[in-house]
């Protein structure tokens, strides 16, 4: 699985922002191979150069589809939305994506702690 992260740069005004959200939320839940999106409100910057205030991620199964998603007509118009929102403070990047349950990772803990 392959996503878009979007960091989004603190804001001196976030209610212009904040106004245009949905619309912008609106745009990318219609580009094409889309499977889930994730938004996360940064609470704390703990370490590092970063001043970011949101964090967005859109999902998708393959690099080829989230690239082809982003040119697609939604694509283009959420991140132009995007641009006006942030004035351009704003980093995106694709990640390949994987995760793990924790049932799974305790069953690994569990092996190596049995005598061998």
């Amino acid at each position: 699985m392959f996503k878009l992260v979007i960091l989004i740069e603190s804001l001196a005004d976030r209610q212009p922002f904040d106004a245009q959200w949905p619309e912008f939320l609106h745009l990318t839940e219609g580009m094409p191979g889309l499977r889930r999106e994730a938004t996360s409100l940064v609470e704390r910057i703990l370490y590092g150069q970063g001043n970011f205030m949101q964090v967005h991620e859109l999902f998708f199964d393959t690099l080829s589809e989230a690239e082809q998603a982003m040119v697609s007509p939604q694509g283009q118009a959420a991140g132009r939305l995007l641009q006006q929102m942030t004035g351009g403070r704003i980093t995106l990047f694709f990640a390949e994506h994987k995760e793990d349950e924790l049932a799974n990772i305790l069953s690994y803990r569990q092996a190596d702690d049995k005598p061998g």
